[in-house]
């Protein structure tokens, strides 16, 4: 089963991109963990009739199966439809669904339903105004496990630019997103969804040239048990990967917790405890057995 620690560095690349079939066939940064062919905010109206003629003819192209996870960001919930019934649709490992609420989800979640394209996952996005409202994230986190929909949810994505534009501010190149408004809602998305099963994914961090900034970041995300990061640049996919590399310490603690009889007990300066510690443990092997 796929999991969601194998994304590592999610590389957004726009479908009018001239290499698109070199980047899914891993000729092109063969060491991308997996990529993410965009057809919404990164193609432009007036060119996603060429756009979608490039996707077609890479799906036909492509090889059928590739070290890189291969997803295709759909523009619309007609654009999954459209996706669905082209040849060569079945070499990708499944979808990334925008704006995902209440209002759209049984549209994209319907059409991957029944035997046919149960395989596939999809990595729906929390971008909207009612990412802001913990009640509307509540009621929504519901409806996923009352219809079952959390079984093909790879992992949910947080739409950080587009959160941002809602408050009309964009990312500093100075701080993390942690020291923004958003680092309040990316805390509630984590404590509304990961202690029921889910599995979120970091925002992507736009400025090219603040390593630095970058790295900081990253510690915050690992910080909130988030499980990957967006990356608009292949620059930023070896600091990114190795970030969310598990440390052959914590390795080591994981596997003594999860070894250990004793409830409670003493190891590296620090308490471990069975009780409170396992499922920490646990993502840890992994996150581990995932890396490459």
């Amino acid at each position: 089963m796929l999991e969601a620690y194998r994304l590592g560095g999610s590389l957004y690349v726009p479908v009018t991109h001239k290499d698109c079939l070199s980047i899914a066939n891993a000729r092109k940064w063969p060491e991308l963990r997996s990529v993410i062919f965009c057809t919404e905010d990164a193609v432009a109206a007036e060119v996603l009739g060429p756009a979608l003629d490039n996707l077609r003819h890479c799906l036909a192209t492509m090889r059928p199966s590739s070290e890189t996870l291969r997803f295709v960001r759909v523009r619309n919930p007609e654009i999954l439809t459209w996706l669905l019934a082209l040849p060569g649709v079945d070499k990708l490992d499944g979808f990334v669904l925008p704006k995902l609420d209440m209002r759209n989800i049984d549209a994209y979640m319907d059409q991957l339903g029944g035997s046919r394209h149960r395989r596939y996952r999809c990595m729906p996005t929390l971008e909207t105004r009612d990412v802001f409202d913990p009640a509307r994230m509540a009621e929504l986190r519901d409806y996923m496990l009352e219809r079952g929909y959390q079984d093909q949810i790879l992992a949910l994505r947080i739409g950080g630019n587009d959160l941002l534009a809602l408050l009309g501010i964009r990312r500093p190149r100075d701080r993390t997103l942690y020291r923004t408004p958003l680092g309040l809602t990316i805390a509630n998305l984590v404590t509304v969804f990961k202690p029921h099963g889910f599995q979120l994914t970091a925002p992507v961090f736009e400025h090219i040239d603040c390593p630095e900034i970058l790295a900081e970041e990253l510690g915050e995300d690992l910080a909130h048990g988030l499980c990957g990061k967006t990356a608009i640049h292949p620059a930023q996919l070896p600091l990114i990967d190795s970030r969310f590399r598990v440390s052959p310490g914590d390795l080591e603690v994981a596997q003594r917790i999860l070894d250990e009889d004793r409830a409670v007990f003493k190891f590296g300066g620090s308490m471990c405890e069975l009780a409170t510690h396992s499922a920490w443990a646990e993502h840890i092997v992994m996150r581990s057995a995932m890396g490459r």
